[in-house]
């Protein structure tokens, strides 16, 4: 042993940093296993945090594991102060499910996708019905569409996994810009704390690759089958359904004038298409009343929680700190690493807003040595984790899908693999071209 070396002085920060990684490791299997065995995913998370916490007890004090639970949902202990941030987003992710369970209970969505099926001839509706359903930003919500894709490629010829495919990619080309979903709200607003319409406009590549690949595919589906005939009179009565899901758009764009916060901007305009929805489909007011409390959902609002919790958890730990030090050490660019981690996440967790939660800790320490600007950072580790998100087999998308067309995720890989990680590569060409620093 070298002169001067102690042995005994070195090994607890050895076997602390050991077990704090270890608990990690634990933690994000036993988060992975109860996602994928459909236990809730913001009551897995917390539990996941409490284990992180415990194997972190030589760097922390017990007391430290509920603090971080409160610090993380209602006050601060450093500015000793109640915050409401985490309760504001909670409420606007219920209110969003709310909205999107009522488009569907009152058949508007119904009646939205018969005019839009007026307007669009040789199968543009396969692309177009999941598209629609896709502003509705649902867990699950290709079970929706599945129906009608179901009916519309049966009439094209399409094989299942062809129509799996073409539900499930076209349900999700408006993540990149569409600013009411639950993970880019979770990206700007809390993660990354930048605007939301810089996140959109970095993320346009994304969007409109999305487009164009998932319209390549089509089109070559319906190349080797017969074309469908004639040509419906258009409806336009069910286009003023497009304005409830639209109208909090509106609302964040004017109110953001005024000095109203992101999140309560979008509060006020999810609650005034609530209303607006119910004047639109002239439903006695009683039956209204039932489908909104059959619409009161908590799922997503304790996935909020939850994230908050072992995000906060994953500081106070210092886990986030000595585990992107490990990764730090393995001989990858930073930015390969910022590609790959949030992509491995979307793939395991299967969830584009766990994904992100729990890979932008990770990820961020490798920013500052990238030369890439915050904004597309941010923009990459969205679009690794929303790749991921839709290849990964336990996507409930995927599953649902899968499920009702009678195939399974597997058998699209041919075409989905490819599609995902082409849009992938576009948008990180695109993000080191324009937002280099």
């Amino acid at each position: 042993m070298c002169k001067g070396f102690n042995y005994w002085a070195v090994m607890p920060v050895v076997d602390a940093i050991m077990l704090n990684v270890l608990g990690v490791l634990i933690a994000f299997g036993i988060i992975v296993f109860l996602i994928r065995r459909k236990y809730n995913f913001g009551l897995s998370l917390i539990f996941g945090s409490v284990i992180v916490g415990l194997f972190s007890l030589q760097t922390i004090e017990l007391i430290d594991i509920p603090k971080a639970m409160i610090q993380a949902t209602f006050y601060s202990f450093e500015e000793q102060q109640v915050f409401t941030d985490t309760i504001e987003l909670a409420l606007l992710m219920a209110l969003i499910y709310m909205l999107a369970k009522l488009m569907q209970e009152t058949g508007a969505i119904t009646t939205l996708i018969d005019s839009l099926r007026t307007f669009f001839s040789k199968g543009g509706t396969l692309g177009v019905i999941p598209a629609v359903y896709g502003l509705m930003p649902v867990p699950g919500g290709a079970l929706f569409s599945a129906p009608m894709i179901e009916e519309e490629g049966t009439k094209f010829g399409l094989h299942q996994n062809q129509k799996n495919f073409l539900n499930v990619w076209f349900r999700h080309i408006w993540f990149p810009v569409y600013p009411i979903s639950s993970a880019m709200l979770l990206l700007c607003l809390e993660l990354a704390n930048i605007d939301i319409y810089s996140l959109m406009l970095a993320d346009i590549p994304a969007f409109i690759g999305s487009i164009l690949i998932g319209g390549l595919f089509l089109r070559h589906f319906l190349r080797r089958h017969p074309k469908g005939n004639g040509s419906p009179q258009r409806k336009y009565g069910g286009l003023i359904y497009l304005i409830p899901p639209m109208l909090p758009l509106g609302f964040y764009a004017i109110l953001q004038f005024i000095g109203v916060p992101q999140i309560r901007s979008f509060m006020l305009g999810v609650i005034c298409s609530i209303l607006l929805l119910f004047l639109l489909i002239k439903m006695p007011l009683k039956k209204y009343g039932q489908l909104i409390k059959k619409a009161i959902n908590w799922k997503l609002p304790l996935a909020i929680f939850g994230i908050m919790i072992f995000r906060e958890m994953f500081s106070v730990s210092g886990a986030n700190v000595v585990i992107a030090d490990m990764i730090g050490h393995l001989f990858f660019p930073s930015l390969i690493l910022v590609i790959i981690i949030p992509v491995l996440l979307g793939v395991l967790t299967g969830y584009n807003l766990g994904a992100i939660a729990l890979s932008f800790p990770l990820v961020e320490p490798f920013f500052s040595s990238t030369g890439v600007s915050l904004v597309g950072l941010s923009s990459i580790v969205f679009i690794s984790s929303l790749v991921g998100y839709l290849i990964s087999p336990i996507h409930l998308c995927n599953v649902l899908s899968s499920e009702y067309l009678k195939t399974d995720t597997t058998r699209m890989y041919r075409m989905y693999l490819p599609a995902a990680f082409s849009l992938l590569l576009l948008q990180v060409v695109v993000i080191l071209f324009l937002f280099h620093t």
